[in-house]
């Protein structure tokens, strides 16, 4: 069973290679992004020492790791899943000998690893040649984000599939979908780190999972999270990925008796 897994990632690997010229426009695409979020928050700072705990170098490196992250971890198996739904081909998952859920992780986990080789890497050199960004040298950090980056897939795919089973249970979930993005890319610090956030707002959102797909990855490698307090950042992940696994359990149960009931 696992080297079926295995396969499926290979899989998915091979075939995003074969439209690479795509992500060789993303790199450029997210480079400019990265470049309009440098410029934006230098005007903000404006000499100014430090906002928000950040220094104008912490942000400039929190600005290019963060858009690279998402660069890995991003991907649509929420539309995958809710395209399957509408044509009806989910159904011939019901009696194929693996899990639905776990096969659709392997297929993202294929997507990640060509983003991370193809996009994400090679993006963020171009970012360190193109704007100050300060990179650690303590490998022991660059393994602790290399985890935590992972983990970030993790929730994220979690999310993703939450939302692309919703089809099941309404007509149609694009506006859903659409909403999830935006939300994602808000409350996880992409946009705006949550320091940055009203008080309200950041006390909200640390009881949301949004925070474990970037900004506390991101927060981590950029030396704002004591060495203390890593292992504490990082199980925050870990409970996140445990509490989103059980609606995807439910999701996928009811979505089986529904399907069976609607088949007559």
């Amino acid at each position: 069973m696992i080297s079926t897994y295995v396969e499926l990632i290979r899989m998915r690997f091979l075939t995003m290679l074969a439209y690479r010229v795509n992500y060789y426009s993303g790199i450029l695409i997210y480079t400019l992004n990265i470049g309009v979020y440098y410029f934006t928050w230098q005007a903000i700072y404006g000499g100014q020492g430090t906002l928000a705990g950040f220094t104008a170098d912490q942000m400039t490196t929190y600005i290019a790791v963060s858009w690279m992250a998402r660069a890995f971890y991003f991907n649509n198996l929420d539309r995958e899943i809710a395209g399957e739904i509408r044509d009806g081909s989910v159904a011939i998952q019901f009696i194929r000998p693996y899990n639905y859920i776990v096969v659709k992780m392997m297929q993202g986990l294929g997507e990640g690893c060509f983003r991370l080789l193809l996009f994400m890497t090679p993006g963020l050199v171009i970012a360190c040649l193109l704007f100050p960004v300060k990179l650690p040298h303590d490998p022991k950090l660059w393994v602790t984000f290399a985890w935590m980056l992972f983990m970030s897939f993790l929730i994220n795919s979690q999310i993703n599939i939450i939302t692309g089973l919703s089809a099941f249970f309404i007509e149609n979930n694009e506006g859903m979908m659409r909403m999830k993005r935006v939300v994602v890319d808000l409350f996880s610090g992409v946009i705006v780190p949550i320091s940055f956030f009203p008080g309200w707002l950041k006390g909200l959102n640390e009881w949301l999972p949004f925070q474990a797909i970037t900004y506390l990855p991101s927060s981590v490698f950029t030396g704002r999270v004591p060495d203390g307090d890593i292992l504490g950042v990082m199980a925050v992940q870990v409970i996140w990925l445990v509490i989103l696994t059980i609606p995807i359990i439910m999701l996928w149960r009811s979505a089986r008796h529904r399907l069976f009931v609607q088949g007559g």
